[in-house]
């Protein structure tokens, strides 16, 4: 069975895995396809919506027949379960697969997505990304006892930061080219990260015309 994963930036979908159709696979009929395509809009809009969900979080969904399965990280447990709950009230669902993974509760990992944030959200090439006035926030009274990853930013953040035992992955949507290669780098330059996985789709690529 393939399924095609799907993952969420803003109002946009970007296929993240293989099984999409290929050259010679029979296209479903158009009423299917427009059903999945409206189940797949609710699931995003249901998921995005999620107070839980934020810039230290990256979910991925995709849909078969009438199965929605869940991937992804989660930095808090409570976003796994609430995406169950929310995306199984959805109307069409009948079943639900849950595998988003709940990230490891480390105090180090704090550090690096601390440390990760403000180097990329406080670079005065990527501020304009931030959404709390274009610099970091000062840690809160919940951020210095509990950790950032307990009191994240609030704001819809475009750069999603991922972190599991020391290894950094950006995901998300910039501008262009350059922005993506300043955040990889300004990653790259945290004490603390083993490595640093750059997912990030730059825009303006994405946006020209694809060679046949």
């Amino acid at each position: 069975m393939r399924v095609c994963f799907l993952a969420f930036v803003a109002c946009s979908l970007y296929a993240q895995e293989s099984g999409g159709l290929k050259p010679g696979d029979a296209r479903p009929p158009a009423s299917n396809e427009k059903a999945v395509v409206a189940l797949a809009r609710n699931v995003q809009r249901e998921l995005i919506r999620l107070p839980e969900y934020g810039l230290f979080d990256n979910l991925k969904f995709g849909i078969k027949g009438y199965t929605v399965y869940l991937r992804g990280f989660a930095s808090r447990p409570t976003l796994k379960s609430t995406a169950e709950r929310v995306v199984k009230g959805i109307e069409g669902v009948e079943k639900v697969v849950n595998e988003i993974e709940v990230l490891p509760l480390s105090p180090a990992d704090d550090d690096i997505r601390w440390r990760v944030y403000v180097a990329i959200y406080g670079h005065p090439a990527l501020a304009r990304y931030n959404p709390n006035r274009g610099t970091p926030l000062f840690p809160s009274m919940t951020r210095r006892t509990m950790g950032i990853t307990q009191d994240p930013p609030p704001g819809f953040h475009p750069i999603h930061i991922v972190v599991r035992n020391g290894q950094v992955t950006l995901e998300g949507v910039v501008a262009n080219t350059g922005d993506r290669t300043i955040a990889e780098l300004q990653a790259n330059g945290v004490p603390g990260a083993f490595s640093v996985t750059n997912n990030l789709i730059a825009a303006s690529e994405e946006s020209k015309p694809r060679k046949r």
